[in-house]
């Protein structure tokens, strides 16, 4: 929200001599975000005055339309004569009022104005458009044109208010009021300890029985709305210029009078309105819900259909509105230069409901001032002062007749009020207020208070944010100041660092960083659709998610079960800006919906959470296990003058997998496998054995063809992903020093021809189980396939066998006979045979 200062000072005495930095300070201490200070006009030098058009010579030798103009600006020039000035732009004739800047001035930018030759002519000066003057858009894209009664030689800085301060506010989403004048004038004063002159404060008549006819059928979507009709506008009329400049500061474009008040009111109070060419209105206004597939053409020239859900402003014919958002065409203002142009109007300032708002406009995917406001709150209350406001400028402005009759559709409601303890704001923050102290903050917000120890919270219709206690709190807490809050380290308890599993999870990132792999945090959301692209099965657990009723973007509607669609969107997007050799990595959570959907309860904040309240609030969270995972493509050794290099490929996916398994202590039993998104022939599944079950854990290895080609990756691209948590609770992380023996090691290479069919890993467990005790460790070094040697379908499997003793040097016997049981073992249970 755009603030200028000149505005705000109309409804807040602030000190001359306080500047926008000033106001910016005391608001960020008081908890709004003022994000920038725009200072308007900084560098302009005048001379910049009013100047009447004498003459027009066009000058047609050139490629463009050029002009060479007399301009009267009266004795701003030092001579009284006219000023020769040359332009280009078509839209003004002779007699109309514009604003000239003379030689020696200094326009926004740094740009300084002189005398000099052009088109064959001289221009002393120029005559300017509101961008040169940094004015903002005011929709004519040409010159400005002044009002006819506009004085010759007046100052145009002081004119058209082009020196001034905005202050720009990132409003959060609770705070609606501030998107206001009003609203911040109030934080503002509150800042200051100074009084409002609340602009919202107007003589209103009552509501009586000769308003405009109005029909409310959903008085929950919409629990008031006012209409007031205002007859005999005047078409010519025009905004004038310091309407147009307070829009055109706080980022709107001028239109038309009618929707300039409209909007201005907006702005002032925060009460979106609408104004409706009477003239085109037929019947009874209505507000109800849209059938669904009725059609309603908005103002922004879109034909919509719409949903069941809609709340939409009707008339005889059908829709002419969409509630809160946008009208529609088929009642819109009409400027005079379009035809007659819009005498009459019916002026509407309705409350309607937050919800139904928002997802109007994220379905239409159609935001508007209006929708932004009346989603984060607005002021019920507001309606028929904003009306009100709306009547008298149009009645000021464009000579109106304001109709006597008022129309007041209510939805009976009570004010919302709130228990608090006088010392509950103490208990959140630490420190001692006191009641006086709670009292006098809550009652500056508005709020009506009553009560002693135990206080009676009336919340003031224009903060709808204030629900519970610790909102009050909240409020009580940054009027004080959250610089004012003591700072106090925690002191924990020693030997509560960090738990097992966080260790796990640095160990786990130190060691894949340590592999070369670069950690790559995704955001949680996917689309469904990416379920097919990674060749899911459409019965696949993965498939089944949890869906967001606010999804930060309607593409990305659902949490994600797999870590892979975020790393591999990270994969091709760096691929596709140049780097080509990749490695990443992340660990986060995946979410699965639980068969029974329960309510989350709101927990305590005053003390701590039971064990059953905690155990029910799990129950209704979605299962949420951590995974790991990475991808890699391109080169995973480069070439140099040490060696050629190798390309990145399934087995370094797979030892991935066995490097976490490692830091948690787990074994993890690797086989051939077939999943979703892996080459058939290039896929290992993990596996975790507990109580003689086998759990599959995990998959690695290379992507599909069909997969690489729909997420637009780099060929070959491998992957790897892993339940952490399953891992974790298979392992034992108990540090476990090495055992290191002064005997030698004896080593023993079998070369074992097995099925090409039979896994490796079950040709390793059974040579493992085999060699028993003596056995230190194996490695598979070689495999080799060849149809001459060792026949159709076979190959052979290389195995170095290290055997050591703890208490002795084994002898050649000994290693031999271990070596034997091991290969006996492997050929009862894998059909291996030594090869040779």
């Amino acid at each position: 929200m755009r603030i200028p200062l000149s505005w705000l000072r109309e409804y807040v005495d602030l000190p001359a001599t306080e500047t926008g930095r000033d106001v910016q300070a005391k608001l960020v201490s008081a908890g709004l975000e003022v994000e920038t200070v725009e200072q308007l006009g900084e560098g302009l030098k005048g001379p910049l005055v009013v100047g009447q058009v004498l003459t027009i010579e066009e000058l047609t030798e050139f490629k463009k339309p050029i002009r060479f103009c007399t301009v009267d600006v009266g004795t701003a020039n030092g001579t009284g004569e006219p000023q020769e000035i040359v332009c280009g732009a078509r839209n003004f004739a002779v007699g109309d009022k514009v604003v000239v800047v003379l030689p020696g001035a200094v326009l926004p930018g740094d740009f300084a104005i002189a005398a000099r030759k052009t088109y064959g002519k001289t221009s002393h000066g120029m005559i300017c458009s509101s961008d040169e003057l940094g004015m903002g858009d005011d929709g004519t894209k040409g010159i400005i044109v002044l009002p006819p009664e506009t004085e010759v030689g007046k100052d145009a800085i002081e004119l058209l208010e082009l020196v001034d301060e905005v202050l720009d506010i990132a409003v959060t989403a609770n705070r609606g009021d501030c998107l206001s004048i009003r609203g911040v004038a109030r934080e503002t004063a509150i800042a200051y300890g100074l009084p409002l002159s609340d602009p919202a404060l107007l003589d209103i008549p009552g509501p009586n029985a000769f308003g405009y006819p109005v029909q409310v059928a959903d008085p929950f979507a919409c629990d008031r709305f006012t209409a007031r009709t205002v007859t005999g506008l005047s078409p010519e009329a025009r905004s004038p210029i310091w309407l147009k400049r307070r829009l055109q500061k706080v980022g709107v474009r001028p239109i038309s009078l009618a929707v300039d008040v409209t909007n201005y009111v907006m702005m002032e109070l925060g009460q979106p309105l609408h104004a409706y060419d009477r003239t085109l209105v037929q019947g009874t206004i209505g507000v109800r819900r849209a059938e669904q597939g009725e059609k309603l053409k908005t103002l922004d020239g879109t034909e919509r259909t719409l949903d069941a859900e809609d709340l939409v402003i009707t008339d005889e014919r059908g829709p002419i509105g969409l509630a809160g958002v946008m009208g529609g065409a088929n009642t819109e203002i009409a400027d005079h230069e379009e035809g007659q142009g819009t005498t009459d109007v019916v002026i509407e300032a309705a409350h309607f409901d937050a919800v139904a708002i928002a997802r109007t406009a994220r379905r239409h995917k159609l935001t508007s001032e209006a929708s932004r406001r009346f989603e984060r709150g607005v002021d019920p209350k507001a309606a028929p002062a904003a009306a009100q406001r709306a009547v008298d400028l149009l009645v000021l402005l464009a000579g109106g007749t304001a109709e006597a009759g008022v129309t007041e559709v209510i939805a009976p409601s009570a004010p919302h009020t709130v228990a608090l303890p006088a010392d509950h704001p103490d208990k959140v923050a630490g420190v001692t207020y006191g009641r006086e102290t709670v009292v006098r903050r809550l009652q500056q917000i508005g709020c009506d208070v009553y009560g002693q120890d135990e206080l009676i919270v009336t919340v003031p219709s224009w903060r709808p944010d204030l629900a519970a206690p610790n909102d009050l709190a909240e409020e009580v807490i940054r009027l004080e100041g959250y610089e004012n809050l003591p700072s106090t380290l925690p002191k924990p308890p020693a030997g509560r660092g960090l738990t097992g599993r966080q260790r796990l999870h640095r160990r786990v990132g130190r060691a894949l960083a340590g592999a070369g792999y670069v950690e790559a945090p995704s955001y949680p959301f996917v689309g469904e659709q990416v379920f097919d692209q990674l060749l899911l099965d459409a019965d696949d657990p993965d498939r089944q998610v949890v869906k967001l009723t606010n999804p930060l973007n309607d593409e990305e509607p659902a949490l994600r079960t797999s870590l892979l669609p975020g790393l591999l969107g990270a994969l091709r997007r760096n691929d596709g800006r140049g780097s080509h050799d990749l490695a990443l990595f992340e660990t986060g959570l995946v979410f699965h919906p639980r068969a029974e959907r329960s309510v989350a309860p709101v927990l305590p904040v005053d003390r701590r959470p039971s064990d059953e309240e905690l155990a029910s609030l799990d129950a209704a969270i979605p299962v949420q296990p951590r995974h790991v995972a990475v991808v890699l493509a391109g080169a995973r050794e480069q070439a140099g003058w040490w060696g050629k290099g190798r390309p990145a490929d399934w087995a370094d996916a797979v030892e991935a997998g066995r490097a976490v398994a490692r830091e948690a202590g787990a074994e993890l039993l690797v086989r051939q496998g077939q999943y979703g998104p892996w080459h058939p022939g290039r896929c290992a599944e993990f596996v975790l054995v507990a109580d003689g079950v086998e759990t599959v854990v995990g998959h690695a290895g290379e992507l599909h063809p069909r997969v690489v080609k729909a997420l637009g990756l780099p060929a070959r691209t491998a992957a790897m992903e892993l339940d952490l948590d399953a891992v974790e609770s298979a392992g034992d992380d108990t540090p476990e020093a090495p055992r290191i023996s002064s005997f030698p090691v004896a080593t023993q290479d079998v070369a074992l021809v097995v099925d090409a069919g039979v896994p490796a890993a079950d040709v390793e467990s059974a040579l493992r189980e085999g060699a028993g005790e003596l056995l230190e460790s194996i490695r598979l070094f070689d495999v080799y396939e060849n149809v001459e040697q060792l026949g159709e379908g076979r190959k052979s499997l290389a195995y170095a066998l290290r055997f050591r003793a703890g208490d002795r040097t084994l002898t050649v016997d000994e290693a031999s006979a271990a070596r034997d049981a091991a290969v006996a073992l492997a050929g009862e249970r894998a059909g291996a045979v030594l090869r040779g």
